[in-house]
């Protein structure tokens, strides 16, 4: 086990062993009285990479010189944008590069997913999530269920955790899984607890699920650029996610989808078609009657997002540099360093706090969530004044994210440096 020290010596030493500690330089960081904030909250909203610029001007120029002619013409052909994603986003998650596009909105394409992927019967309709599920993950749910007709007080089937525990065990939910494999429909669950950090046995609950008939998902919101994957070994029937958390692709980016092989050539499989799901080479003959593309593709409605995909496409290009196995690696560092300067400042400040994200490396990404006391708004306050930007969750919960692209052990002391005083 790592021996940590509460020391800025300590911090700046392991910093300057960092092999990563370059790719810091490529994001702004945000600045509080002249000097970097500490910004733990990437688990919220990612920095900007100093590349979006140039990103943005091309696709600026491109419609400045060419206008509509940029869909055939410009550097990147705007008609093929979303082509610039498959690869990358394949290796990020672990897919074939059919099984991925880059799409939408994370909420829109929960329930579009859910259009082709719950198809609920008299007997086998329930879908199973966390009890702390993110609300708009939960209101999706709530509305596919009432739009075939069930109730959600009866239809939605929520994992909590035992008395006195703050995370799910493993075991529990497969029993779930087990104890409603006649009835259940689908699972969703986020890949990583948006609430706890907890990120979960993804392929055992996979197993569990598929032998119990359920479809399996996952909402990888709070896990896509935060652990590494392999959806498509792993037999995920699908996943969605947003971008502008650790992909850092800016406030309301591009959503993506991933949905296995095994489903993309089903000629019976229903959605909610659009014309930039339309098989591309024929699309432009504005034909009737839906002729899907090949792969996951087919899901699409409408055409790229352009400049919000450049941004996109500028973060992507440094986790393909990077990726995930080294990022994986300083981020198990990362948060056991802000795991052990937390709980030896909560000791000798007797602050009250206890952290509710499993201690188990293998049980969680880079998110610490910090239960405090009546005073947490307060003391959340503080930290924000003295320079630290964070996450509160209400009742009494800071969240706290590390991120090993661009945080480095120096933030994680001067959180502590700051939580002390």
């Amino acid at each position: 086990m790592t021996k940590y020290a509460l020391h800025i010596d300590y911090a700046r030493q392991m910093d300057a062993n960092d092999p990563l500690r370059p790719y810091r330089d490529r994001f702004f960081i945000p600045q509080h009285h002249g000097r970097d904030a500490v910004y733990l909250t990437g688990n919220s909203l990612g920095l900007q990479p100093k590349t979006v610029q140039l990103h943005l001007e091309q696709e600026l120029h491109d419609w400045r010189e060419l206008g509509v002619e940029g869909h055939t013409k410009a550097k990147n052909p705007w008609v093929y944008y979303h082509h610039l994603f498959n690869a990358q986003l394949a290796r990020l998650v672990g897919a074939k590069e059919d099984e991925v596009v880059a799409m939408n909105t994370l909420s829109v394409n929960l329930n579009l997913m859910m259009v082709s992927f719950y198809r609920p019967t008299a007997r086998r309709y329930k879908i199973m999530v966390e009890g702390q599920l993110f609300p708009s993950d939960h209101y999706a749910v709530e509305g596919q269920l009432r739009y075939h007709g069930f109730d959600p007080e009866d239809g939605i089937v929520e994992l909590v955790p035992r008395q006195g525990e703050h995370y799910l065990r493993t075991e529990d939910i497969l029993e779930s899984i087990s104890t409603h494999r006649d009835s259940l429909a689908l699972i969703l669950l986020g890949g990583v607890n948006y609430y706890t950090g907890q990120l979960f046995d993804m392929p055992a609950i996979t197993n569990d699920g598929h032998e119990a008939g359920a479809i399996v998902a996952f909402d990888l919101a709070h896990a896509v650029g935060n652990v590494p994957m392999e959806l498509h070994k792993w037999g995920v029937d699908w996943a969605a996610w947003c971008t502008y958390k650790y992909l850092n692709s800016g406030p309301g980016a591009v959503g993506g989808v991933f949905i296995h092989r095994r489903h993309l050539s089903d000629p019976a499989m229903l959605r909610f078609n659009g014309w930039w799901g339309y098989r591309e080479e024929d699309r432009f003959k504005m034909e009737k009657g839906f002729v899907p593309m090949p792969g996951a593709a087919a899901w699409q409605n409408s055409n790229a997002p352009v400049f919000n995909m450049a941004a996109h496409k500028a973060s992507l290009d440094i986790f393909d540099e990077v990726g995930m196995a080294r990022l994986r690696e300083k981020s198990v560092m990362l948060t056991g360093y802000l795991e052990y300067c937390i709980e030896r400042v909560n000791a000798e400040q007797n602050l009250g706090l206890s952290i509710i994200t499993p201690r188990d490396t293998r049980q969680r990404g880079c998110q610490l969530s910090v239960l405090t006391g009546d005073h947490g708004r307060q003391l959340f306050d503080k930290l924000r004044d003295g320079g630290v930007i964070a996450d509160w969750r209400h009742p009494n919960v800071i969240r706290l994210a590390p991120a090993p692209l661009y945080n480095n052990f120096e933030d994680v002391y001067r959180f502590a440096e700051i939580l002390a005083s």
